[in-house]
């Protein structure tokens, strides 16, 4: 495809970003009249349908076949149908997420935050592309200890607009992926904020370390932070336990290298990623992405 022309770009950004925003607000608006139940089943049945016949579906089946190469294939084809559901559930559930929270959640392990929940004692939480990972920020602030969001803003100024309204993220809540950020989270935890960020996507600069028996280009922050300001790193693990109920679990601390090694921890958290994503891998989003350099 054919790089767009300076003029082009204006002109879309001009003509297409409104467009798009207006498609947004459409299906976000049809998902909000739903009741949550229906909601989240019907936009995993629209996944369902449709995922499979993109791009995409490729890409994903050859991730499971690396990763899991006894499987056949009826099996990696119900794991992709898995995938688009979870995928399409978490779209249609996003106006309803603070009744999900409320309801529909199920905390377990809240005594290994019990240390950061003081005030002033910095920590990183992190995560990756599991199950329903909107709810990550949101069950934070309900169990008291909130933080601030490593984020990617979408290139569409419009749709960032409405998706950090639905996250409830205010200017003080996030810190932008890149250089900037980097400086912002380490101030953050200089002054004894805590971090939020997932970690689980390709990152080009990022260092190579074995994910699924494979190097895949890994963000080293929750490690060089960690390990560079003696600050506690918290897995939080987030669990379809079907239709549009969740679990989160809060799991202990990583164990810091003693040599202050990062690519050791970094290993460490790609370990328990993957023992995550073998569990359940019909609600790992990884599959879809281009995680490995040969991808």
């Amino acid at each position: 495809m054919a790089k767009r022309t300076p003029a082009q770009r204006r002109f879309y950004r001009a003509v297409g970003y409104p467009l798009e925003a207006l498609g947004v607000a459409l299906v976000y608006g049809f998902f909000s009249v739903l009741p949550m139940d229906m909601a989240s089943g019907v936009g995993g049945w629209i996944a369902r349908l449709v995922g499979p016949r993109l791009g995409y579906q490729k890409r994903a089946i050859a991730s499971l076949k690396r990763a899991f190469p006894d499987y056949d294939d009826a099996r990696l084809r119900q794991i992709t149908a898995d995938l688009w559901d979870n995928l399409g559930r978490v779209l249609a559930e996003l106006p309803h997420l603070e009744k999900i929270i409320a309801e529909r959640v199920e905390v377990l392990n809240e005594e290994n935050i019990a240390a950061v929940k003081p005030e002033g004692t910095p920590c990183i939480f992190f995560s990756g592309h599991f199950a329903n990972w909107e709810l990550f920020a949101l069950t934070a602030q309900k169990s008291g200890v909130p933080y601030v969001q490593v984020y990617r803003a979408a290139n569409n100024h419009f749709v960032d607009a409405m998706l950090r309204k639905i996250r409830k993220l205010e200017d003080k809540d996030i810190i932008p992926k890149g250089p900037r950020g980097a400086r912002g989270a380490i101030a953050a935890l200089r002054s004894g904020r805590r971090l939020g960020m997932l970690v689980d996507q390709k990152m080009n600069d990022g260092i190579p370390v074995e994910l699924f028996g494979r190097k895949a280009m890994t963000a080293p922050a929750v490690a060089e932070l960690a390990i560079r300001y003696d600050c506690p790193a918290i897995p939080v693990r987030i669990i379809r336990k079907g239709g549009c109920h969740f679990q989160v679990q809060l799991v202990p601390p990583l164990e810091k290298p003693v040599d202050g090694d990062v690519p050791t921890m970094i290993r460490d958290i790609n370990v328990l990623f993957e023992e995550w994503a073998t569990e359940r891998p019909g609600q790992w989003l990884g599959w879809l992405h281009r995680r490995w350099p040969e991808d």
